[in-house]
């Protein structure tokens, strides 16, 4: 006859095996949902791509000539008039879209090749896609207290560190020198005037921290807080902010401490393209 003790005995082994099947259906229904949204935001993105962008040069574009899944030198076009954009971005569909709509950003052989909005605060596009529907990976977004077209001092643009790589999560690997070295600029692409973005400083620092100051325009002050920028940086440049060059922070979380972030700085230097297309030569037709 089996005793009460033994009976207990196998009453707790099941519950706990129940237990933690129960925590291992949970974990699978968790993991699995977190890895359909990036799925869904991965299409989301790579079909923006697809739809709106092309290779500039009209080589190494893909079948729907998107500039994802291309390759070029990360360098530009060379023009008989100068420097272009190395991609095109149809901004009149974008637009169309979402008129909140502001740029394009593109980094050659990175994760980074995404829209860029501007909302009227800084938490709609924490969990909105480009286009204004409900996505975990967000959208890149420019800081609400700056202008919509670039023209501050200091242009701050925001994107999640998603842990699949996508959106802004590669920042980070640009506090390695040779990484830095390998890809020293990038591209914003807008529907007046194209820049490419000359990095020049890179550093993890706190949410709350001054790097986050807005300067509307060039001034004293802000000179002196692109050399605190500078002396902080993870790699060294060459390149030097120049007097009166607008810049951009591009900013992401980190995971060094609470509240971490990492960023970059770059200068916007103008070239000589709209959208990726050409200015005319002058005196053209």
């Amino acid at each position: 006859m089996e005793c009460v003790g033994g009976r207990m005995g196998k009453w707790m082994r099941r519950a706990v095996m129940l237990a933690l099947l129960a925590v291992f259906l949970v974990s699978a229904v968790t993991v699995g949902k977190i890895l359909y949204e990036y799925y869904v935001s991965g299409r989301l993105y790579d079909n923006a791509a697809a739809q709106y962008t092309a290779l500039a040069s009209g080589e190494g574009a893909g079948e729907n000539g998107d500039a994802k899944t291309g390759k070029t030198d990360g360098g530009g076009v060379e023009q008989p008039g100068g420097e272009t954009a190395p991609v095109k971005v149809d901004f009149s569909g974008l637009q169309a879209v979402n008129s909140d709509i502001a740029g394009w950003i593109y980094c050659e052989d990175t994760s980074i090749n995404y829209p860029v909005v501007k909302g009227e605060d800084n938490d709609f596009y924490l969990d909105h896609g480009y286009e204004g529907t409900e996505s975990s990976s967000g959208a890149i977004f420019i800081e609400a207290g700056n202008r919509p077209d670039f023209q501050d001092a200091n242009t701050i643009i925001y994107g999640h560190h998603m842990k699949n790589g996508s959106m802004f999560a590669s920042l980070e690997k640009w506090a390695d020198q040779e990484y830095y070295g390998q890809h020293p600029h990038m591209w914003l692409l807008t529907p007046g005037q194209d820049y490419k973005i000359v990095l020049f400083s890179g550093y993890t620092t706190g949410a709350e921290s001054e790097t986050y100051t807005i300067f509307s325009d060039s001034c004293r002050e802000f000179d002196e807080y692109l050399e605190v920028c500078v002396s902080r940086s993870d790699f060294r440049s060459e390149a030097v902010p120049e007097g009166g060059a607008k810049c951009v922070l591009l900013s992401t979380c980190s995971y060094v401490f609470e509240d971490a972030r990492y960023v970059l700085h770059g200068m916007l230097v103008p070239v000589d393209s709209a959208g990726g297309v050409p200015f005319p030569a002058a005196g053209g037709q």
